[in-house]
């Protein structure tokens, strides 16, 4: 039995949301405030429901609560039937199925059909607001707003003014500070199993049984068991606090309870009952000058008085108090405190995952729920990326054996991790494991199961671009998921320069309202050669807004002649053409050969790309899933434009075009330029030959640029294609 898809509404940022959950592991990946906690929160308070976890109205989504104000305010009062068609507060669905070989005594009764073929019990928690209730909270709100206004007309009064602008009168009460204040008079838990729509995968919100009002609540436990692991874990290596030898007592307290450690704890018992009366005796003369002092008191009659102090030795105290976790190192042991959080927060997770553990095989007699649900949020805490990568690969190992109960063999569960490490990302070997949580809108977020990716790949016949790209993402650029913007480049040249060129970026242009400097944005820069295309799918997966920076690769056809200078043909009587690289404004030039470009915009034709303006550049995927130029897109794709009456190839010949005095000046080195065509260039100044012939090296090239820039980099240009790409990526 397993939870296969959990639907959360109306919970903070989770407006509409769904997850689809794997058998085992699941990843959740996504930037900050992108609702993964929220999850974790949302699960908490309605399936561990207990008064130390309310729901207030901060956990309201916004345009829930807007849809409430209005609901509350409207003129018209809904009918029941009408109003009971909508479900008005936070839900939370769990999608939960099951096979012949579950037992499903626990669920039988949440069952909505008993068709064979129909596996699905759909279990339903809300927090909502009833038609009676709605009834009274809009008489009751009304009365508010009188009080409310009252109390305004009063200030006025007291103050002699009539003047709405002074910010001594009193402020007038909103919904939401109604809602704040008196959410629990009006809104109920409930739990419902709901009928589940086979042909169409949806859940029947109108058909459910009340699981209440049927006295099926307390069964729940018995179905699903969710513990987790916080992010905020109280770990610390500070000399007084021993955060691991107190977890000791724990794991313990839970063993107890536990049949396949009973013979350990009976010889732990066995050990302790001896080490009492050997204190007895030890205690006997110890506290005798004091025992016999209370004797002499008496009472009432002689000896009336007399006691006696003996050892009762706690177990589970014994351990809290007394158990000292240490380490070692070469030959020598060190008290935990010594150790980096980093290690402490990764002992100390491994203690929790056990203490859990145990909390799921419950205690003698007991049998585990059906369902069983473990969450570790942000595991990376403290970490370094090394041990970052050994702590996905050894959890993974572990909890997959799942857990041992009551003789029986190992349980699985499902265990969920959520993290904002690309470290993680990268050594995880389920990578279609990943969900990844995107923003769609202000107060919406969405998960992308990474397994659909992998569908819209083998659908288009790319299974080859999908193997290259997971390869690609888990070895070098995982932090692409966590990414703001990205940047998409060529090679080694654009690498090693963009840092300049964004710090230049923001030394000579100032920034517009609500503008980041460039350099100050989370984002990700990757190489990919002339092969951006491989990636656009995942592009429009993760929706980043992303910078593609691109060369136009321009050449033109013409015959092969033979030594004879006739043309050369084939067999068939063609005849053989070769390309020939020449800069764009060459006469003789008709297409690009850059795979990207025609790409994105299915054309080979030079004249168009030479024609395109900026925002003909920005390309948006439509609704059937075709690239077409939108200015309101958030990928752009740029390449060489005309400068300085040329149109450059590459991004080094239109570098050396307008930046001839910064290559020629006498005081500045480049020895990766060959000097035979340096020379030449001084001479002619055509940038297209010394990018073509005169570049011993791209990386070196690059080097020597930033080692002949002054502090600012004013000494040279950046392309002016370049220049405009950035400064659209450095807005919003």
């Amino acid at each position: 039995m397993k939870i296969e898809s959990i639907y959360i509404s109306n919970f903070r940022l989770l407006k509409d949301f769904k997850l689809d959950l794997e058998d085992s592991l699941s990843l959740i990946l996504g930037k900050n405030n992108t609702g993964k906690t929220s999850i974790l929160t949302c699960l908490d308070k309605f399936i561990n429901n207990s008064d130390k976890k309310k729901i207030t109205a901060e956990d309201f989504n916004i345009l829930c609560k807007d849809e409430l104000e209005r609901l509350v305010n409207d003129n018209t009062e809904l009918d029941e039937e009408t109003f009971n068609q909508n479900i008005y507060g936070i839900r939370l669905r769990l999608v939960i199925s099951y096979d012949e070989n579950d037992d499903t005594s626990n669920i039988s009764d949440l069952m909505m059909d008993l068709e064979p073929e129909h596996n699905k019990i759909i279990l339903g928690y809300e927090y909502s607001l009833h038609y009676k209730s709605y009834k009274q909270i809009r008489l009751d709100y009304r009365q508010f707003k009188r009080f409310e206004t009252a109390k305004v007309i009063n200030s006025r009064i007291k103050k002699g003014r009539k003047s709405d602008n002074d910010n001594k009168f009193y402020v007038r009460k909103g919904f939401y500070y109604f809602l704040k204040n008196y959410l629990e008079k009006y809104f109920e838990f409930r739990w419902k199993s709901i009928e589940y729509n086979y042909v169409d995968n949806k859940i029947i919100e109108k058909n459910f049984n009340d699981l209440e009002a049927n006295k099926i609540k307390s069964n729940l436990s018995d179905i699903i068991n969710f513990k987790y692991i916080s992010a905020k874990r109280n770990v610390a290596n500070k000399e007084n606090e021993k955060t691991l030898s107190t977890q000791t007592s724990e794991i313990y307290e839970r063993s107890e309870k536990n049949d396949e450690d009973e013979g350990k704890i009976q010889n732990f018992k066995s050990i302790i009952e001896d080490t009492d009366v050997v204190l007895n005796n030890v205690y006997k003369g110890l506290f005798n000058d004091i025992t016999e002092k209370v004797r002499q008191f008496g009472g009432i009659k002689k000896d009336e008085s007399l006691i006696k102090v003996i050892s009762s030795l706690q177990r589970r105290e014994l351990l809290k108090g007394n158990t000292t976790v240490i380490y070692k190192h070469d030959d020598s042991e060190f008290p935990e405190h010594y150790n980096g959080l980093g290690y402490m927060n990764l002992i100390s997770m491994i203690f929790e995952i056990e203490i859990l553990l145990h909390e799921f095989r419950k205690g003698k007699d007991k049998k585990p729920a059906d369902i069983n649900l473990l969450f570790i949020e942000e595991p990376e805490a403290h970490t370094h990326p090394q041990m970052q990568y050994v702590f996905i690969e050894r959890i993974t190992e572990l909890l997959k054996k799942g857990f041992k109960a009551q003789g029986e063999k190992h349980q699985p569960f499902q265990y969920v991790i959520s993290t904002h490490s690309s470290h993680i990302v990268a050594n995880c070997k389920e990578f279609n494991a990943i969900k990844y949580l995107r923003k769609e809108k202000l107060n919406d977020v969405r998960a992308k199961n990474l397994k659909d990716l992998e569908k819209e790949y083998t659908e288009a016949d790319e299974e080859q671009n999908y193997r290259f790209l997971k390869q690609y993402l888990t070895l070098n650029r995982a932090e692409l998921f966590f990414a703001d913007k990205a940047i998409f480049i060529e090679g080694d040249t654009e690498r090693i320069l963009l840092p300049a060129m964004m710090r230049k970026i923001d030394l000579e242009n100032n920034l517009e309202e609500n503008e980041l400097h460039i350099l100050s944005q989370n984002i990700s820069i990757v190489e990919v050669g002339a092969h951006s295309h491989i990636f656009e799918k995942f592009i429009d997966f993760i929706r980043v807004k992303s910078l593609i920076i691109t060369d136009i690769d321009s050449y033109y056809l013409q015959e092969v002649l033979n030594e004879d200078k006739t043309p050369k043909t084939y067999k068939n009587g063609n005849p053989v053409m070769e390309e020939i690289k020449r800069p764009v404004n060459d006469i003789n030039v008709k297409f690009t050969k850059n795979h990207s470009l025609i790409f994105f915009h299915k054309i080979q034709d030079i004249n168009y790309y030479k024609l395109l303006s900026f925002d003909r550049k920005i390309v948006r995927k439509n609704r059937k899933k075709k690239w077409n130029s939108n200015k309101k897109g958030n990928v752009a794709l740029i390449y060489q434009t005309e400068e300085m009456k040329y149109h450059a190839r590459s991004f080094e010949d239109g570098f050396f075009h307008i930046n001839y005095d910064f290559i020629c000046n006498d005081h500045n080195n480049f020895s990766t330029l060959t000097q035979k065509w340096l020379k030449q260039f001084r001479n002619d100044k055509c940038a297209f030959t010394l990018s073509q012939k005169g570049v011993e090296s791209k990386p070196s090239l690059a080097i020597d640029i930033l080692l002949n820039s002054n502090e600012q980099y004013s000494n040279w240009q950046i392309p002016a294609y370049i220049r405009e790409g950035l400064l659209w990526l450095r807005k919003d």
